[in-house]
C-alpha cells in the first residue's frame, strides 16, 4: 500500500488558485487512474481534475466552495500496487520531515524562464524552477526574474528552496524599492456605502460566480494597466468581397465556414511579427517578450458572460488551419466544453464588439498581456476614393478599430503605429488569393 497525494495542478498563466466546484467522489470510493474527481473553477474556465492513480480516496482536504492553492495537497489516494516510482507520504515525512513541510517532493515547479526550453541560462546557479512557495516569497519581496536566476540552489538538481531564498534575504543588500508592502501595512480604504434598492418595481439579481470573476478581473486589469485607447477606421471591402466569392467553394471544401474572425488572426499576427513589443508582458521593471503568439479571441457565452480561448503559434496556420481553430473553439465554448489548456498562455486578444452591431469599443486589457484590439462592425458608406484620375466618392465596406495598450511600456506612437499598420495590412488584402 502506498500514499499518493493529488495537488492542485497548474492552470496556466497568472492564475495562482482555483474554487472546488463539486467533489464527484467522497472518501472511501475507489477511483480508476485518470478518473475526474473533482470539478473546480477560474477566472477563465471550469474544469475537472482526474486522479494521478488509480486507488481509494483516503482524504479529501477542501470542501465544495473551499479556494484551494496552485500545487496545494487537495486529496490523498491509496493505492494497492505499492509500485516502486509511486511517492508514499508516511516514508517521504519520515525521511525529510523539514523538507517535506516546506515544499512537497511532489508539488508541480514552476518555469518562470521567458526561453522556450526552460533551460537556465549562462551564469545562473539554480536549475530555474521554482515551487509555488519560493515564488511567493519572491514576489513579496520584490525579486525579478534575474535576481531570483542567481541565488544558488541546494535542492535536488540544483533546485532553489525555501531556505536557500531565505537564507539570501537575509544578506541581501540590495533591497528594492517596489517590494510590495506585507498586508498588514496597507491602509484599508474606506467602504463604499451600499446603496439598498428596494420597492415593487425592482429586482434584485446576485451576481452568478463567472460574473464575479469576470468583475474582478476587469477591476484588476485596470488597476495594473496604465490604459491608452486609439482609433483607427479601415476599408475592408476587398475582404468583404472576397470572402462573398469563395465561402461557399471554402465550405463546401474544408467542411467548415469562413468568417472574418481568422481573417483578421492572420492580419495581426503577420502586423505583431514586425512589432514584438505588443505581444509582451510586464512583471516589475521587466518586460517579457513572448515569441510565441498565440491570440485569444474573446467569446460570448449564451449566458450573457464572456471567455477567451487562445489559438497557439498563429503564425504557423494558414486561412484553413485558423478558420477550423476559431469555429471549434467557438463551439467548445458555447457547449462548456473547453478545457483549461484552452484558455492558457494567450499574449495578444481580438474581440469582435461589431458582431453584436457595435461601431468600436474601448476593450479592457486581458492581463497578464498589453494590448487587446476591438473590431467593431462592417458598414457600407459613401467615402472618397483617390485615385490617379482624381478624387472619386464610391461606396466602401468600412469599419472602425481600437487598439487598448499598456502605456507603461507601449507609448502612442507604437500603439497608433501598429494600428495603422494593421489597417494597411486589411485594405491591401488580395482578392484574387486562394485560401
Amino acid at each position: 500500500m502506498a500514499l499518493v497525494e493529488l495537488v492542485m495542478p497548474a492552470l496556466g498563466e497568472g492564475i495562482m488558485e482555483a474554487t472546488v466546484l463539486k467533489w464527484l467522489k467522497n472518501v472511501g470510493d475507489t477511483v480508476e487512474e485518470e478518473e475526474p474527481i473533482l470539478e473546480i473553477a477560474t477566472d477563465k474556465v471550469d474544469s475537472e481534475v482526474p486522479a494521478a492513480v488509480g486507488g481509494v480516496i483516503k482524504e479529501v482536504f477542501f470542501k465544495e466552495n473551499d479556494i484551494a492553492p496552485i500545487g496545494s495537497k487537495i486529496a490523498l489516494i491509496e493505492t494497492a500496487s505499492g509500485a516502486e516510482n509511486e511517492t508514499s507520504v508516511a516514508e517521504t515525512k519520515e525521511q525529510k520531515p523539514e523538507e517535506q513541510k516546506e515544499e512537497p517532493t511532489n508539488v508541480p515547479y514552476v518555469p518562470i524562464h521567458a526561453s522556450d526550453n526552460n533551460l537556465p541560462s549562462a551564469g545562473e546557479k539554480n536549475n530555474g524552477f521554482y515551487s509555488p512557495l519560493v515564488l511567493s516569497i519572491a514576489k513579496q519581496e520584490g525579486i525579478g526574474f534575474e535576481e531570483l536566476a542567481n541565488i544558488p540552489g541546494t535542492g535536488n538538481e540544483g533546485r532553489l528552496s525555501k531556505k536557500d531564498l531565505l537564507d539570501y534575504l537575509k544578506n541581501r543588500t540590495n533591497k528594492p524599492v517596489n517590494k510590495i508592502a506585507p498586508k498588514e501595512e496597507i491602509a484599508a480604504p474606506e467602504p463604499t456605502p451600499v446603496v439598498h434598492f428596494g420597492g415593487a418595481n425592482t429586482e434584485i439579481i446576485e451576481m452568478d460566480r463567472m460574473r464575479k470573476l469576470i468583475a474582478h478581473h476587469m477591476k484588476e486589469s485596470q488597476n495594473t494597466s496604465a490604459t491608452v485607447t486609439s482609433f483607427a477606421e479601415a476599408d475592408v471591402t476587398n475582404m468583404v468581397m472576397w470572402r462573398d466569392k469563395i465561402k461557399h467553394d471554402f465550405e463546401k471544401r474544408e467542411q467548415t465556414r469562413i468568417t472574418f474572425t481568422p481573417m483578421f488572426i492572420e492580419v495581426v499576427a503577420r502586423v505583431i511579427k514586425r512589432f514584438p513589443l505588443i505581444n509582451s508582458s510586464v512583471d516589475g521593471d521587466k518586460i517579457i517578450l513572448k515569441k510565441n503568439i498565440n491570440i485569444g479571441m474573446a467569446t460570448a457565452l449564451p449566458n450573457g458572460n464572456l471567455i477567451v480561448p487562445v489559438i497557439k503559434n498563429v503564425d504557423y496556420l494558414n486561412l484553413v488551419g485558423l478558420s477550423k481553430a476559431v469555429n471549434s473553439f467557438a463551439y467548445n465554448a458555447r457547449n462548456n466544453q473547453l478545457k483549461p489548456s484552452d484558455t492558457q498562455d494567450g499574449t495578444f486578444t481580438i474581440t469582435n464588439v461589431g458582431s453584436f452591431g457595435s461601431l468600436t469599443g474601448t476593450p479592457i486589457i486581458n492581463q497578464p498581456q498589453v494590448a487587446i484590439l476591438a473590431i467593431g462592425t462592417i458598414k457600407k458608406r459613401p467615402v472618397v476614393i483617390e485615385t490617379p484620375g482624381g478624387d472619386t466618392i464610391g461606396i466602401r465596406s468600412m469599419m472602425i478599430l481600437s487598439l487598448s495598450y499598456d502605456h507603461r511600456i507601449i507609448d502612442g506612437a507604437l500603439g497608433s503605429t501598429f494600428l495603422s499598420e494593421v489597417v494597411k495590412e486589411i485594405e491591401a488584402w488580395d482578392v484574387h488569393r486562394k485560401y
